[in-house]
């Protein structure tokens, strides 16, 4: 029964792929598997920022005087007249989730080995529950998903949630986008966090001023240590 019910699932898959073949999500070209998220073309041009090699870089400076952290950084350049950009559009207003899952495992080998190797659990930013319903899924949570398979640690998904619903910062400036933020964020069952080197994450890094709240949020809880890591940077 198991052979015949993998052997119709094959079939199935062939001819979904011949009326509805699988894309390229930055370009669009043709994939040869559903599996795949971009052609070998896109793959190998992907404009990584290489931060996570560095001692210093521009995603850990928007932090200085602000909130401690370790380390900071983001795997990709965000441009809105780049082809990638088409990346965290489909992960969230399409719900194409292998995105999601295709970043966070990516960046989850580039920050393995180094200054990231001593974090203990990973968070994601939270949706506020009425966007969550809206939405159906966390971006962030399906890229902190795809760097736990990577780092094999924990995502602890309910430690930190959002109180407050805010609208979207896409066209706010920095200090509006700083004001919008203040204060959404509460923890709670904190105990399994306490004395950790906690990962936070998030989709996009602009100002960090979200970022920088939850991670105010997050400082209160005793002996926590915060690195921050997002799929993409985009510098204005």
């Amino acid at each position: 029964m198991i052979p015949l019910l993998k052997t119709a699932r094959k079939y199935t898959g062939d001819f979904i792929s011949l009326f509805y073949p699988a894309t390229c999500a930055a370009c669009g070209a043709i994939l040869p598997g559903r599996k795949q998220v971009l052609c070998t073309w896109c793959m190998h041009s992907l404009p990584e920022t290489g931060y996570h090699r560095g001692e210093s870089n521009p995603v850990e400076e928007l932090f200085y005087g602000r909130i401690l952290v370790e380390h900071a950084t983001a795997l990709l350049f965000f441009n809105k007249e780049s082809k990638y950009n088409r990346l965290l559009y489909q992960l969230k207003y399409q719900g194409r989730k292998e995105i999601g899952t295709f970043l966070g495992k990516l960046l989850g080998s580039r920050i393995k080995e180094g200054k990231f190797d001593t974090i203990d659990i990973i968070i994601p930013i939270p949706l506020h529950k009425a966007k969550f319903r809206r939405r159906g899924f966390n971006q962030s949570a399906i890229i902190a998903e795809g760097i736990s398979d990577i780092l094999n640690k924990p995502v602890a998904g309910k430690v930190l949630y959002r109180k407050i619903f805010t609208a979207t910062q896409t066209r706010k400036g920095r200090y509006d986008r700083w004001k919008n933020v203040v204060g959404i964020f509460e923890s709670r069952n904190t105990h399994e966090i306490e004395n950790k080197h906690i990962l936070l994450v998030d989709d996009v890094v602009t100002t960090g001023a979200t970022l920088e709240a939850a991670g105010s949020c997050l400082l209160k809880i005793p002996g926590i240590r915060l690195s921050v890591a997002t799929a993409a940077y985009a510098s204005n």
